[in-house]
């Protein structure tokens, strides 16, 4: 699977948020002020995956999961730390849903007065 156009959209979704970053390769890495909020993987250790992971809030990766174990894995190293993984590569991708999954990470992880500008 050439994941070429699911990168350059998960890119452009994170050039919207402010100061935010997405830097990388073969991953991307998805930044505020040098604070990571997700990854863009693409067969991270051979997994097979094209996907992101992302930080989520206490309970989210759980409830994500169970909702649908299809899409949401618990990702490789961060999963421990309740960060959950979406799969790009699996079904028809619901481009809004993944705007707000990794905004909603860039959240968790930007300073207030740039969460503020999303909410202005």
């Amino acid at each position: 699977m050439d994941s070429t156009p699911l990168r350059r959209r998960v890119t452009a979704i994170v050039a919207d948020l402010p100061e935010a970053s997405a830097a990388g390769d073969p991953h991307l890495t998805l930044a505020v002020r040098k604070k990571t909020f997700g990854y863009f993987l693409d067969d991270h250790h051979g997994d097979g995956i094209v996907g992101v992971a992302l930080k989520a809030a206490a309970g989210e990766q759980d409830a994500l999961i169970r909702s649908d174990p299809t899409r949401f894995y618990v990702p490789a190293y961060l999963g421990a730390r309740g960060w959950v993984g979406v799969r790009l590569d699996v079904g028809e991708v619901d481009w809004a849903e993944i705007r707000e999954l990794i905004t909603d990470a860039y959240r968790l992880q930007a300073p207030g007065r740039l969460v503020a500008q999303l909410d202005g």
